[in-house]
């Protein structure tokens, strides 16, 4: 069995993900990448996380032909395709359509970043990608997909996919991102209360406004700075 460790490692974040309420019957899927054979390693289309194996799990290579697999990888397998082949540095994709995230994803729109907890985790809103036009729906959709959320942090202005590891697809859900395929799942449960907050913020002041800079940068920085001061020193 090709990837065995990899294998261990996406199903974990497949069934944190379901643990955690992100995800129901066969929605979402975790997938992570080995760089140095670039296989990827991504859950089977319509599967249910409660019967849920490690063998199950289906091996591509980047041009999306299934190396190892009896059964079809997830739908979304071309769009977590497009973020490896576009972002080398990462290693691990998230999609759950958790609630309150995708309800943005819906109301297409970013989430701002309205306090301290948005900043340890995000260097400013999580941005919502353009809707797809017809023309990319009738052709590859989830090439397309993957193309829409890499122009999002394409291009002067835009967020950094490195300190922002996370989108809002318009209409759809959210995608995440990390070294790993555990890191793109916590990500992904960060993202869902991040979400949830700002929706509660939003229904108590429909006025209230992004932190101020000063404050969601220092709180970025001592979490993920290079003189971070939270946790405790790696020996």
């Amino acid at each position: 069995m090709l990837l065995s460790s990899l294998r261990h490692e996406v199903l974990a974040a497949n069934l944190e993900l379901h643990r955690l309420g992100l995800t129901l019957y066969t929605w979402g899927n975790v997938s992570g990448i080995d760089r140095e054979s670039g296989l990827v390693v991504i859950k089977p289309s319509g599967v249910p996380y409660e019967a849920l194996t490690v063998e199950q799990l289906v091996v591509v290579d980047l041009a999306d032909h299934v190396v190892e697999g009896a059964m079809r990888p997830s739908s979304d397998t071309r769009t977590h395709i497009a973020l490896y082949r576009a972002w080398p540095d990462i290693g691990g994709i998230a999609h759950a359509h958790a609630p309150h995230a995708t309800a943005w994803c819906q109301a297409r729109r970013a989430l701002p970043c309205l306090g301290t907890t948005h900043a340890d985790h995000c260097r400013g809103p999580v941005p919502c990608t353009d809707i797809l036009d017809a023309a990319d729906v009738a052709g590859d959709y989830e090439a397309a997909t993957g193309a829409q959320i890499v122009a999002t942090f394409s291009g002067g202005g835009a967020p950094d996919h490195t300190t922002t590891p996370m989108v809002l697809l318009a209409g759809h859900a959210p995608f995440t991102w990390g070294g790993k395929a555990r890191e793109a799942a916590y990500h992904a449960v960060v993202l869902e209360e991040m979400a949830r907050i700002a929706a509660l913020t939003l229904a108590l002041d429909p006025q209230a406004v992004a932190l101020p800079a000063a404050i969601a940068d220092r709180h970025y920085l001592r979490k993920h700075g290079a003189l971070a001061t939270y946790g405790q020193r790696r020996p």
